[in-house]
């Protein structure tokens, strides 16, 4: 379909590149980073005249051929020769964006694509490249970018400050509901942050808006998010990373493909689900039985009993419910238990606790309660958050 948004990038091709011209420019992008013609951010900088001093690559790197938390050096672009600094080396200090990085910078342009969820590492990125450049010259552009799994529906709880890392590094909700600029304006806020922050928004993009209502291409922004049914299932299914079982890398559907060895039966599997749904059931999602060999990372050539995720109305489904009930039944199967390795630069804490942000709801799944009750805390702090929510939000989005 002919694309009825244009995206920060767009306007910045067809309006604002004359803005850049004679500026000192910096980019920080990786594959997603195209206009509506297919264009990546850094060829349409080269074909106006913009060559960037520098440019920086989050997780899994600028060409997004890197794996879910694979270090990647700062290297020189294989085509144009430009410097790349790594933004997701060995080290949590790798992760922040220095300030001598940008000393040589007027403008530094930040170009990526969410998928609406706090685990998703990019926008922590662009909020580090913020503190970076507040109290100096450099002003940061932000391109805004549809939220592809719509700006209106928020789910799950709010990260506990004992329970933050690169997968929560702020206090939002799992599913937030937010694009990456209003998600800007709320890191900016949130550090108090004396900075030069300009966002591009978006023109014709509506909260209510899917990725496929706008006709925006979708290019995959991290290897294992394919398509944007991935985004949507990924605010739950991301929660099985924490886990021993299988979250679906080496398959074709990561994220929608749940299981492992020690489930033989995936009915038996999804029919315990159901029943630990409690009150609330599954709305919006069938679970249909399931077995599959991943080709790398867990379990990778074992065949895995599980389940596939069909979401079957997207105005009732909740990905965080209806994984923690997933997870409440694959504890009752042998071969489960939580992540004990380190995560995302954590070893003394359990990786679950970082992905739900708290260790409440692990706990209450330990004692044996069903998703319900174990989700039960998260509504208030839902309810808080929405208030918060609010004030950072783009006007000309229409109503959350």
């Amino acid at each position: 379909m002919a694309s009825v948004v244009r995206t920060g990038l767009d306007l910045l091709v067809h309006q604002r590149f004359a803005s850049l011209k004679g500026k000192r420019v910096a980019l920080l992008g990786h594959p997603a980073s195209v206009d509506s013609r297919l264009g990546h951010l850094l060829d349409r900088c080269l074909e106006n005249g913009v060559r960037p001093v520098r440019l920086f690559g989050p997780e899994h790197g600028l060409l997004g051929d890197a794996q879910d938390m694979a270090h990647v050096d700062s290297h020189k672009d294989r085509r144009t020769g430009i410097d790349v600094v790594s933004l997701y080396g060995p080290t949590r200090d790798s992760l922040f964006l220095k300030r001598a990085d940008l000393a040589d910078v007027d403008v530094l342009v930040c170009d990526l694509q969410d998928v609406g969820s706090r685990y998703y590492t990019f926008a922590y990125t662009i909020a580090f490249a913020l503190r970076a450049a507040a109290g100096t010259s450099t002003k940061v552009i932000v391109l805004d970018r549809p939220n592809p799994i719509d700006g209106v529906h928020v789910e799950g709880n709010v990260v506990d400050p004992r329970y933050g890392s690169f997968v929560g590094e702020y206090p939002l909700a799992n599913r937030h509901g937010m694009t990456l600029g209003e998600l800007c304006r709320f890191f900016v806020d949130h550090d108090k942050l004396d900075v030069d922050l300009e966002v591009l928004w978006m023109d014709g993009w509506q909260r209510t808006m899917s990725i496929a209502d706008t006709g925006v291409p979708w290019v995959l922004p991290s290897p294992n998010m394919p398509t944007p049914d991935t985004a949507l299932v990924y605010p739950g299914g991301c929660l099985f990373e924490g886990t021993t079982m299988s979250e679906g890398r080496g398959t074709t559907r990561p994220f929608e493909l749940i299981g492992m060895p020690g489930i033989v039966d995936a009915h038996a599997f999804v029919e315990r689900t159901v029943a630990l749904a409690g009150a609330r059931g599954l709305p919006g999602v069938t679970l249909r039985p399931t077995w599959f060999r991943p080709t790398f990372q867990k379990h990778a050539g074992v065949l895995c009993g599980g389940a596939q995720l069909h979401i079957t109305d997207v105005e009732v489904y909740d990905s965080m419910h209806t994984a923690t009930a997933m997870l409440a039944a694959a504890r009752t199967f042998d071969g489960f238990d939580w992540r004990r390795t380190t995560y995302e630069y954590v070893s003394d804490r359990l990786a679950i606790d970082l992905l739900y942000g708290d260790d409440v709801t692990r706990q209450r799944l330990e004692a044996g309660d069903d998703a319900t009750v174990a989700t039960a805390h998260h509504e208030p702090q839902r309810r808080a958050f929405l208030e918060v929510r609010q004030r950072f939000l783009h006007q000309g989005y229409g109503p959350a």
